[in-house]
């Protein structure tokens, strides 16, 4: 199989209502969908987030990190299997681009893209030779060891930084929906957070498990002044505490700390990974596809985690389309000991569907494993064209 075609679509996604978190608020995402098409005509679609805030990219980084991108290498290859072409993508160079002015640069700069390139071109191979794209991920060498399969996961619910009616009425949701388990975003400006723990509580009770997030909103010195008064409500996990220039410093606090310790924004990549087992920063990683650089690098970060005793959770990006969420769906279903699953929010946060059938979670959060071949979705090609306000073929293999 080689590839012919490669499409990227800059596709604006409107939210159903604004999702604010400590570190960030926003009612839109700037989205990276790509579509590939192989010789044989099959054809694939992969999606990226960019954000600047956590990788350091933005679409127009990622935008013109595409167009300075030599890609002749990767798609005059001819891959025997999907197992070879995600091989090739791993290892894949993209262009060297300096992010936005005033962006710091990390090592996961380009993960955005290197997802959506991957997940397109992995979701072609896998259509052209009749396999599910959970099937590609017991065959890596990356998840070998490990990998599994069940046949529905449970995702978790969320409740954003909200005004106190809403906290009450997210958390009722949270109930009559029949969550095992709700993470709640703590440290945002103007929110008691003691108050919308009380509120939680009170709604969903003590025998759901309950987990913070405070999205870079502390310091380290202030980390136990800061938790204390949270727990008496009994929280399972508080995720990336404090902000990623800080997190060495979480080596001295975390035995202090009567709870697990998750890093995500701190966590996108190996290098990453290796310096917070090293140090001893934290008790478990947060691992998110779009951040980590795509399906292939996620499996490495969790293969990581497991030979270190840490523990994963799959989270998501806020406003996925139902691309992103039909592969973490895959990956849930095939990493097993994920102790949280996030993402497949879709109807009820993203207003234009670009898939069918419709992946959003059922009753309790129940996702069932995708059988499809590839990501076991339909895009709406149409639609995608239709929302998008820049389109560019990358790469065009000449017939002649």
């Amino acid at each position: 199989m080689r590839i012919h075609r490669l499409t990227a679509f800059h596709v604006p996604i409107a939210l159903r209502r604004p999702v604010r978190h400590a570190s960030h608020e926003r009612s839109a995402n700037e989205t990276l969908i790509v579509r590939c098409v192989l010789d044989d005509g099959s054809t694939g679609w992969g999606e990226g987030l960019p954000r600047t805030y956590v990788t350091g990219e933005s679409i127009e980084s990622a935008w013109r990190q595409l167009e300075q991108t030599r890609f002749s290498p990767l798609c005059d290859a001819s891959f025997d299997s999907p197992a070879a072409a995600a091989a090739a993508i791993d290892t894949f160079p993209l262009a060297a681009v300096p992010p936005d002015s005033g962006v710091i640069p990390r090592e996961c700069f380009g993960n955005a893209v290197r997802c959506a390139l991957e997940l397109a071109i992995l979701d072609a191979a896998c259509r052209s030779v009749g396999i599910p794209l959970g099937s590609l991920i017991r065959q890596l060498p990356q998840s070998k060891a490990f990998a599994d399969c069940r046949e529905e996961v449970f995702y978790s619910g969320a409740i954003t930084s909200e005004s106190p009616r809403k906290q009450w009425l997210s958390a009722l949701k949270m109930r009559l929906f029949r969550f095992r388990q709700v993470k709640v975003k703590v440290g945002a400006t103007g929110i008691a957070d003691v108050d919308c723990l009380r509120r939680v509580r009170r709604v969903v009770g003590y025998s759901v498990d309950l987990r913070l997030d405070a999205n870079e909103a502390w310091h380290c010195e202030e980390l136990q002044h800061r938790l204390a008064p949270l727990l008496p409500f009994r929280p399972s996990c508080l995720e990336q505490p404090v902000p990623h220039a800080e997190t060495p410093g979480l080596a001295t606090v975390r035995s202090q700390l009567p709870v697990p310790i998750m890093l995500d924004e701190s966590l996108c990549c190996k290098a990453d990974a290796q310096r917070a087992i090293a140090g001893g920063w934290c008790d478990a990683f947060n691992i998110r596809l779009s951040k980590c650089g795509g399906l292939v690098r996620s499996l490495e970060l969790v293969q990581l985690a497991r030979e270190a005793g840490l523990f994963c959770q799959l989270g998501c990006q806020v406003g996925e389309t139902g691309i992103l969420s039909a592969a973490g769906r895959h990956f849930a279903c095939h990493v097993p000991d994920l102790r949280y699953v996030e993402g497949s929010f879709d109807r009820f946060l993203v207003r234009d569907s670009l898939v069918e059938p419709d992946i959003t979670f059922h009753w309790s959060g129940r996702g069932p494993r995708l059988h499809g071949n590839g990501l076991g979705i339909a895009v709406n090609e149409c639609r995608v064209r239709e929302l998008a306000v820049r389109t560019m073929d990358v790469f065009v293999r000449d017939r002649s």
